[in-house]
């Protein structure tokens, strides 16, 4: 049996899925973007009239994935310390990966899950980065 769990705190989904699922001691978190909860402004992006990408910040927009993420943990019983694996997705792993790297060593520096870095072509929203995790619920 699988509990179904969304987040108050976290950026709603673009499309009919949760914010994470509940198998057993298991937490899946569906794809987790930068966007804030109630608009469709992403931390450090500009957009032009046409909702192209004119320039982005990866600092910004991984700093506010993290928070997303971890508001979906808190909300589902979980921890950042509960995090087993971590799937990112970046648009540019060229200019961004040594940003996002350093980051990603600062917020895991006592948790050190699983993970794997892919660059894809885009991603659903006008984003850089979305991170797709597995955590233990205690």
């Amino acid at each position: 049996m699988s509990i179904m769990i969304n987040a108050d705190q976290a950026p709603e989904p673009v499309g009919l899925y949760p914010h994470a699922r509940r198998v057993g001691q298991l937490l899946f978190l569906s794809g987790v973007g930068p966007r804030k909860r109630g608009s469709q402004t992403i931390p450090g992006v500009i957009l032009d009239e046409q909702h192209n990408i004119v320039s982005y910040d990866i600092e910004a927009q991984c700093h506010s994935v993290f928070a997303n993420v971890r508001a979906i943990l808190e909300s589902a019983g979980s921890s950042w310390e509960q995090l087993v694996d971590v799937t990112v997705y970046l648009t540019n792993m060229k200019s961004d990966f040594a940003i996002f790297n350093q980051l990603y060593a600062e917020y895991f520096k006592s948790n050190q899950p699983c993970r794997t870095t892919c660059e894809v072509n885009c991603l659903p929203t006008p984003i850089a980065i979305e991170l797709k995790c597995i955590a233990t619920i205690a």
